[in-house]
């Protein structure tokens, strides 16, 4: 920023910031983010604007329809991601569960006892190994794996399969 001191940065920041969200807002999701950059911006710029206010709308106008761009890349992005994406749970004839349903189910749990279940399940690691990568015991890893299998039980409605008993003659 050329001359312009604090007192006068201040000033346009409390005369004009809410205004300036206020107009982002119609065409982005973020418009205190634009309108910080506008003032970053601002004070970056070795000589001050001549019409200073006037230069502010146009760069946060700029700012906005251009993180409007950008947020619907990334939507269009996952969408198709996501439209690629296989459910973590295959389908099988006769499951009474739904890979949609349990997929979701699962991805509600918190995140130590997502993790530690597809590291164990899918990924087949042990829960020593579970434990190296999550910087934390084998004994609590071994407990979020129960916990979160007694809580996807519970949001699933599904009973505990029995356990197969071991028949020797």
């Amino acid at each position: 920023m050329g001359q312009m001191d604090l007192d006068v940065l201040h000033d346009l920041i409390e005369g004009h910031a809410a205004a300036l969200e206020l107009y982002a807002r119609q065409w982005c999701e973020i418009p205190e983010d634009v309108v910080q950059e506008g003032f970053l911006k601002l004070v970056q710029q070795e000589t001050d604007p001549d019409n200073i206010v006037a230069w502010l709308y146009r760069v946060v106008r700029n700012g906005a329809i251009s993180a409007a761009r950008s947020t619907s890349r990334r939507r269009r992005h996952e969408a198709v991601v996501a439209g690629l994406t296989e459910s973590w749970f295959q389908p099988w004839d006769g499951a009474m569960l739904d890979g949609k349903t349990a997929s979701e189910a699962l991805a509600q749990l918190p995140v130590d006892q997502r993790e530690t279940i597809v590291a164990h399940i899918w990924g087949g690691l042990t829960f020593e190994e579970i434990a190296d990568l999550t910087t934390c015991s084998a004994s609590t890893a071994h407990r979020r794996y129960v916990s979160g299998l007694s809580a996807l039980r519970e949001r699933l409605g599904v009973e505990c399969p029995a356990k197969p008993r071991n028949t020797k003659t």
